[in-house]
């Protein structure tokens, strides 16, 4: 077999599937076909790294981290567009042209893609470099993530010199909904809209983050080209398709500009059935020659305007404003409204935000309010139409208990959010006990985000300390989908280990507001036991060194609950270690003032044993190589810790070279 010609086979082969599934949505073969070839293209390129090339396939799944984005100079300026909001203004703009032209006018009318500009470039038909807008001369380098966004072709099927094309980065609407989730599970900030989370993907510095996002693009624009020339702006649209790139869709060409407004009203209509938010329409002459003769402003072409649609705002009536608690504790009031249709669908109910949007537009319930869809996808109350008040109307408070477990609900001095403080709590249930079995608190291997919504939905588990008691439902274990015998025993193992650990990876584990593995260490060395812990008053939590007011108060709350009480009961009932085990004991100074670095795999030790060995002999451990750094423990699939080791000359050992240092 011919190694280097079969594997340039199979590149041809996913990249034509990866062309019929992202770019024309027409797939020929099945996902498990597509991953069979993917699978043995991978294994190739493994075992013969003499024929891996950046434009494989393979080489999108996201690289190392990067350190920070570079800047890149624009070899064409990517201007703005000019707005316009009405009709009138559009025959406007038509005048405009047809008096600069003094001739026939044809327009291309586009759908505007709400999400974040980029260019690409490409030479000899390999893609080379992918940059952010910026300010239109200046961009950030992001090509590492745009080379995870599958409909992004990186080898191009027409082959010229210099190809530079403009297009739009998104995130489909389905798309936007699930990463929401997920960032509402994982406790971190809700993105506004679309644009805003296909933005915050394209400028992550992981591009493993930024691949699982699902960013897709529809190049719209050849900026600069050689070896080719073009007449008409639909000209360039249909090379670009030829070439493999999924384009502008559904763009139409118009005689004049009464087709024009008609194409304009066209998209408005199919607007709320679109997969994907777009935030107006364009109009560009199709002519490259008028394009030169009407020429641009500093900011913008004048041969082109972006019209932009109204939000569509209705007047309802709030019946009722109810309290969801999300799954970080946090409670969001949510209004219940008299039914209304709007941009496409009807809406029965809208978020109210906070606390602090309630008063500051003094919403109550009974009033008529006036709505819109924020981003066009979350109903929210814009304002409240006072002249339409009545007198019966009644103003909302905040609960003090969680409407959902009954706990005490808090809101921290400076913050708008209010939250739940119950551990036991079902609606926060599953982030809870995802951090609690994390790796930097109690470290249960095997025991991930899937098999916890498992045990919830099975009813196996109901708090974090039924996990203590699931070795009395084994026969129930084994019965979920692909647990066995043997990942059974390995899940019931390492629960029962970690009833071991220090009091601090627990109290880690518990998630207590402002509480980080840091403090939880500090807890652990000021008390002996949890039971001293529940019994120390603010005061007494408040002298620990590198504790503050919220944090203390924060500790007071959490352990005064009846939840928190009930837990703890359960823990100890369980076996679980509940009395701290004291600092570290110095065995000897041999590794005083020395800085260790672990990077790889290690096969005797976790990472974690070796860091705890380390400092048990007066060392310490670094997360990131320097100069000062004087060895780095190197296991196997060692990354760029162990490239900038050898950069700046660190001595490198393996792990025989520390067990010799450790004996």
């Amino acid at each position: 077999m011919n190694v280097e010609k079969k594997i340039q086979e199979l590149r041809e082969i996913i990249n034509y599937h990866n062309f019929k599934y992202y770019v024309e949505d027409s797939p020929e073969i099945e996902d498990y076909e597509y991953d069979e070839l993917y699978k043995e293209l991978e294994k190739l390129e493994e075992l013969y790294p003499e024929f891996v090339s950046e434009d494989s396939p393979t080489k999108r799944v996201g690289g190392q981290p990067l350190a920070g984005f570079e800047k890149v100079v624009h070899s064409t300026h990517m201007q703005s567009l000019s707005d316009v909001f009405s009709e009138e203004e559009v025959y406007s703009f038509d005048k405009r042209v047809r008096e600069a032209t003094e001739d026939n006018v044809e327009y291309v009318v586009e759908k505007k893609i709400d999400g974040l500009s980029v260019s690409l470039i490409y030479e000899n038909g390999k893609f080379i470099k992918g940059a952010t807008r910026g300010d239109g001369f200046v961009g950030e380098d992001v090509s590492q993530n745009l080379k995870t966004i599958k409909s992004i072709p990186l080898v191009l099927k027409t082959h010229l010199p210099l190809l530079e094309v403009r297009g739009e980065v998104f995130i489909s609407k389905k798309d936007f909904i699930k990463i929401n989730e997920q960032q509402e599970s994982a406790g971190q900030q809700l993105f506004a809209n679309p644009r805003n989370a296909a933005a915050g993907s394209l400028r992550q510095l992981d591009p493993k983050i930024a691949s699982s996002r699902k960013l897709d693009i529809y190049v719209f624009n050849i900026q600069a080209v050689s070896g080719k020339s073009f007449s008409t702006h639909c000209q360039t649209l249909e090379f670009l398709k030829e070439s493999g790139f999924k384009v502008s869709p559904g763009y139409n060409v118009c005689k004049n500009v009464e087709e024009v407004l008609t194409h304009i009203r066209e998209i408005a209509d199919e607007r709320e059935r679109l997969p994907f938010e777009i935030d107006g329409a364009v109009v560009k002459v199709n002519s490259l020659e008028q394009r030169e003769q009407l020429g641009s402003t500093s900011k913008a072409p004048k041969w082109a305007v972006a019209y932009k649609y109204p939000a569509e705002i209705k007047e309802t009536v709030i019946k009722d404003i109810w309290v969801n608690v999300g799954r970080t504790g946090v409670l969001t009031p949510n209004a219940v409204l008299e039914p209304v249709r709007i941009a496409g669908t009807t809406v029965s109910k809208a978020t109210l935000h906070n606390m602090d949007y309630i008063k500051e537009r003094d919403i109550q319930v009974g009033d008529t309010v006036k709505i819109r869809k924020a981003g066009d996808i979350i109903p929210e109350v814009v304002e409240v139409v006072f002249e339409k008040r009545i007198s019966e109307g009644k103003s909302f408070i905040m609960p003090t208990n969680c409407p959902v477990c009954g706990a005490d609900v808090v809101r921290e001095e400076g913050e708008a959010a209010y939250r739940c403080t119950g551990i036991e709590c079902t609606a926060q249930l599953f982030r809870s006990i995802v951090h609690f079995a994390s790796r930097d608190a109690m470290n249960i291997d095997g025991l991930g985000p899937a098999i916890i919504e498992l045990l919830l939905n099975r009813e196996l588990i109901t708090g974090i300390a039924d996990l203590y008691y699931l070795k009395d439902a084994k026969d129930e274990l084994l019965k979920i989908e692909r647990m066995g015998e043997k990942s059974v025993d390995n899940l019931l193992k390492s629960i029962e280990k970690s009833k071991e650990n220090n009091i601090d990876r627990l109290i880690n584990g518990f998630g207590i507001k402002h509480i980080g593995s840091r403090a939880a260490q500090l807890l652990s060395e000021n008390f002996s036991t949890i039971e001293e812990i529940q019994n120390a008053t603010f005061e007494d939590i408040v002298k620990i060194p590198e504790f503050g007011d919220k944090m203390a108060r924060s500790v007071e709350i959490f352990f005064r609950q009846d939840q928190t009480v009930d837990t703890i009961n359960k823990l100890k009932e369980a076996g679980v270690n509940l009395i701290s085990l004291g600092k570290k004991q110095i065995k000897d100074n041999r590794f005083e003032g020395l800085t260790f670095v672990l990077t790889g795999t290690l096969t005797e030790y976790k990472r974690d044993e070796a860091g705890e060995i380390i400092k048990s002999f007066g060392g310490k451990v670094s997360g990131s190589v320097s100069k000062k750094t004087n060895y780095v423990l190197a296991g196997e699939e060692a990354g760029s810790k162990l490239d900038k080791a050898k950069t700046l000359g660190v001595k490198i050992i393996d792990e025989n070279d520390f067990k010799e240092l450790i004996k």
